[in-house]
């Protein structure tokens, strides 16, 4: 691949010490040298008001900036009572708004749930896709990743296990393809 793609990460869970971050941080260190990834920070984004529209709010016009210049976007989340967590929900909207300025129009995007629960987040995971759905995002379908017990997948030093690795790679792998392809 010769063109370099820039993607944006947002990790779902504001946690130092999330699983989700793990999972996110193996998926970083096996993409290809033509990758540049950064992270969205979302811990410092007030709660999205529409009362906020008039005004210039730093965190927000960074996110949003941050997304427009993301070729794709990969979003590596938990599961919150059955749902995307209200971080995650808020990074959404704020980059769906002001009214005809939704950056997430044609972005490609794929999501990784993780929960130590018996679904893997794929309830939040369904969310989201929703979510995106409706803001006319490229939703990447195949190959899915929803790691329940997801604290089996790692091992005793935090480190990914061998047998998740394989899944991680593979969805990368399919990823990097997803969003280096343009449809022109």
């Amino acid at each position: 691949m010769s063109r370099s793609i820039n993607i944006a990460l947002i990790i779902g869970s504001l946690r130092k010490e999330s699983i989700n971050r793990k999972f996110a941080e193996y998926m970083v260190s096996q993409m290809p040298e033509s990758v540049s990834i950064k992270e969205v920070y979302i811990a410092d984004l007030p709660l999205y008001n529409q009362d906020y529209g008039d005004m210039t709010i730093d965190s927000y016009e960074r996110v949003r900036q941050q997304l427009k210049n993301a070729d794709a976007v990969l979003i590596v989340t938990p599961e919150h009572n059955r749902t995307m967590p209200a971080a995650l929900k808020n990074v959404i909207d704020i980059g769906s708004r002001p009214y005809k300025e939704n950056v997430w129009t044609h972005k490609k995007v794929a999501v990784v749930t993780a929960s130590p629960g018996s679904f893997g987040g794929i309830n939040s995971g369904l969310d989201v896709r929703k979510s995106m759905q409706m803001l006319s995002a490229q939703m990447m379908i195949d190959p899915e990743i929803h790691l329940s017990r997801a604290t089996d997948s790692l091992n005793e030093d935090g480190s990914v296990s061998e047998r998740t690795q394989k899944l991680l790679q593979r969805f990368v792998t399919d990823f990097v393809d997803f969003a280096g392809h343009t449809s022109e």
